[in-house]
């Protein structure tokens, strides 16, 4: 059986419906559905049970035949709101819940492969996965950075698996519950249905008006990726999950745009409380990831828009 938290939420419920429909596992999910909204992820999904985030830890430990029945524990769960400043709340969820289900699982052995982020880069301008690179610019990135620190002061045994995916800018079905920290793909289409014309912002920073840089990675890539780990159990580290190749918003709009056949681009101006703790380029070093043998390969921009648009319109 595979425990993944957060498998209500976006990638979380991607990658409990490859298990499930795809590989035929048994999964529990671990999420808080205060937002109740999120159930519609997981409503098709033949779930083996589901747990309260607030409840897990503690089921965890004191159910050792429970223990003994787990594959892998997919650590998703987490406050993903990047302009969410209340430090106190971010770090009990990102951080300390985390470092005690870590801890839990080293215990008892249990492959544990959690979700850091590219917001640990901050505007670095080199996303090699090293430590002179990572200087987030909000208490998000810096909750994601402090755990991945904690994991890599950890001395593994052969036996123990603990790896770190820096998402980068993913995208895919399962987002919308997700409000405006949904992928300016999801909005754009949005956009696009409501009014027909999809909103970019201005030159900033050096970028002309939509040319601000992202790299942009299709959800079913990065579910990939998760998997990939968990059929190669003796290699453990932290990994950049992005396509090595970063896209404009205005090639994401025009995108999005020629899918629908019709619409156009109006620029609006870059939000002031934005300017400073904007990331203006993200691009992944892969190399480390294809150095452990991961052959992963991910869509580029518009085959994984096309995907995406066919998925939620059928």
């Amino acid at each position: 059986m595979h425990i993944i938290t957060g498998g209500a939420g976006f990638i979380g419920s991607n990658l409990a419906r490859k298990l499930i429909d795809s590989r035929g596992h048994d999964v529990l999910i671990v999420d808080d559905l205060t937002d109740g909204h999120k159930f519609s992820n997981i409503a098709d999904l033949n779930i083996c049970d589901y747990v309260d985030k607030d409840e897990f830890i503690p089921y965890l430990e004191s159910n050792r035949a429970l223990s003994k029945s787990i594959q892998s524990v997919l650590h998703l769960g987490a406050c993903t709101t990047t302009t969410e400043w209340n430090g106190r709340f971010m770090m009990e969820n990102n951080f300390t819940y985390s470092k005690k289900l870590l801890n839990s699982c080293l215990m008892k052995n249990i492959p544990f492969i959690y979700a850091s982020s590219a917001a640990v880069y901050g505007q670095s301008k080199n996303f090699e996965e090293t430590p002179e690179n990572e200087a987030p610019l909000n208490v998000y990135g810096y909750s994601k950075l402090l755990f991945d620190q904690y994991v890599r002061k950890l001395e593994l045994s052969y036996k123990q698996q603990v790896v770190g995916l820096r998402y980068f800018n993913v995208y895919g079905p399962g987002e919308k519950h997700k409000g405006s920290m949904a992928s300016v793909v999801f909005h754009f289409n949005k956009q696009i249905k409501e009014s027909g014309e999809v909103k970019v912002f201005e030159s900033s920073h050096g970028f002309d008006d939509g040319c601000q840089l992202r790299d942009f990675v299709f959800s079913d890539d990065v579910c990939d990726v998760t998997l990939w780990f968990l059929e190669n159990p003796g290699i453990s580290g932290i990994f950049n999950v992005g396509t090595g190749k970063p896209s404009t918003f205005n090639d994401v709009a025009n995108t999005v745009i020629d899918w629908h056949g019709s619409g156009k681009i109006s620029y609006i101006p870059f939000p002031e409380n934005l300017r400073d703790v904007y990331q203006y380029c993200t691009k992944a070093h892969l190399e480390k990831l294809r150095h452990v043998g991961c052959d992963i390969q991910f869509r580029n921009i518009s085959l994984g828009i096309k995907e995406y648009l066919d998925f939620i319109s059928a």
